[in-house]
């Protein structure tokens, strides 16, 4: 359970060093994030929300600068973390937020 909760916690919070364009492409395709051996699906929508764990996971997600910020009733201080630069659809990367690190491929 603690493991679900690290991951469902990062989920809500990933958004690692990256520029706006890293950003924006996550929020526009979604990503999976895996952590381990637990692959989550994490899809955003325009209006500000996301879902992650189909559907177990729900909050809000804004841009700042470089930074995906996202608030979820299981995280519910806002976390803010830099993407890196240059990634789109299909790229995979390492992130590391408030709860550890993190894969994340872009979907």
């Amino acid at each position: 359970m603690r493991r679900l909760l690290i991951a469902a916690g990062l989920a809500a919070a990933l958004a690692t060093p990256a520029f706006a364009d890293t950003v924006q492409e996550v929020t526009a395709h979604g990503m999976i994030i895996t952590i381990g051996d637990m692959q989550i699906d994490v899809d955003y929508t325009p209006d500000g929300k996301f879902t992650a764990l189909g559907g177990q996971i729900a909050g809000t997600w804004r841009i700042d600068g470089d930074k995906l910020c996202t608030v979820a009733a299981i995280a519910p201080e806002e976390n803010c973390i830099v993407y890196p630069k240059g990634k789109k659809s299909g790229d995979s990367f390492e992130v590391t937020g408030p709860q550890g690190s993190a894969t994340v491929k872009i979907k």
